[in-house]
C-alpha cells in the first residue's frame, strides 16, 4: 500500500451527539477506558492533525453538516490501537469523525459514500471498531477462543460484508446480535 497523505479514522469510541472531526494540529493520546494494564495507560501517539483534511471531511459530507473539533477530542485508542501497530511511527496526520448517537444507520452508511472521493485524494479511510463487542462477558483467561455466539454473529458478519455489503443492516435479525453488540456505539443501527 502507498504511503497515505493522511488517514481519517471512524472510531467507535467517539460516540457523541453530533457529527464532528477533529480538526486541531496535534491531536492528544486519549486513554478512553478503564480496568486495563498501567501500560495501556503509557501509550502515546503522537500523530499530527491534519485540519486542511477535517475540511475536507466536511466539504465532501454536504449538506450534512460536520464539525471542526479543535479541541475537545483526539486520537482515542479505537484509532491508536490500530495505528500503532500499522505505522508506527506516528508521522502520517491523522484526523477522526465521530459516529453520531442521534442518526440511524443509514446515515451513517451514506455519510462512508461520501467520505470515498477523499481515497482518491491520499486518504486512507478507516473504520475501527469491531463487530463483536462486548467486554462484560469477555474471559480473559482464554485468549485463543471465543464463546459460540461471538463466532457465529462474527462469521455472518464477515460473509455478509464480503457479499453483499448493502444488506448489513440485517444483521440486527441475528439470533447472537443482543449478545455480540450489546451497545449502539460498535454497531450503529436504529433498531438497537
Amino acid at each position: 500500500m502507498p504511503r497515505p497523505r493522511a488517514i481519517l479514522v471512524i472510531s467507535a469510541h467517539w460516540y457523541t451527539n453530533a457529527t464532528a472531526v477533529t480538526a486541531m494540529p496535534r491531536p492528544r493520546t486519549i486513554h478512553d477506558f478503564y480496568g486495563f494494564p498501567q501500560e495501556l495507560f503509557d501509550v502515546q501517539y503522537p500523530a499530527p492533525g491534519a485540519p486542511e483534511v477535517a475540511e475536507l471531511v466536511a466539504d465532501v459530507c454536504r449538506p450534512r453538516w460536520v464539525g471542526q473539533d479543535i479541541d475537545s477530542w483526539g486520537i482515542d485508542h479505537g484509532t491508536w490501537s490500530v495505528l500503532l501497530h500499522a505505522f508506527p511511527d506516528a508521522s502520517i496526520p491523522v484526523v477522526q469523525l465521530s459516529l453520531n448517537a442521534f442518526k440511524d444507520f443509514d446515515h451513517h452508511l451514506e455519510l462512508g459514500r461520501k467520505l470515498s472521493p477523499l481515497r482518491d485524494e491520499g486518504v486512507l479511510i478507516v473504520g475501527s471498531g469491531n463487530i463483536v463487542h462486548n467486554l462484560r462477558a469477555v474471559d480473559f483467561r482464554k485468549p485463543d477462543s471465543g464463546y459460540d455466539w461471538a463466532l457465529r454473529f462474527d462469521e455472518a458478519a464477515r460473509e455478509l460484508l464480503e457479499g453483499s455489503p448493502s444488506e448489513v443492516t440485517a444483521l440486527d435479525a441475528h439470533p447472537d446480535f443482543a449478545r455480540a453488540v450489546p451497545t449502539p456505539d460498535h454497531f450503529r443501527h436504529d433498531r438497537v
